[in-house]
């Protein structure tokens, strides 16, 4: 009977040192989280607006985009988030 545990105890380990290089390795493959988001309008090619990824406002069709596309858009008159204010994080005076 102690053997069966014993058993049943180590392949639980097994799993669970399984389960924890998988995390690991997922971890590791993850993209880096995006710092800016830009809000598109319906129909896709209308950009509503520039936001940080902190913003507690960017709409539901928000993508996350590089710093570098963020500060083309502000520059491009794509209007910066009222509430977030990309434009003074980025240092752009729009």
């Amino acid at each position: 009977m102690q053997e069966r545990d014993l058993a049943r105890t180590r392949r639980w380990i097994t799993d669970e040192e399984r389960r924890e290089a998988e995390r690991r390795v997922g971890a590791a493959r993850r993209p880096p989280a995006p710092e800016w988001l830009i809000e598109r309008g319906l129909d896709r090619n209308n950009i509503v607006s520039v936001h940080t990824v902190e913003c507690w406002d960017p709409g539901k069709r928000a993508r996350p985009v590089t710093r570098a596309q963020a500060i083309e858009a502000l520059r491009h008159q794509v209007p910066a988030c009222s509430k977030c204010r990309p434009d003074t994080v980025l240092g752009i005076e729009v």
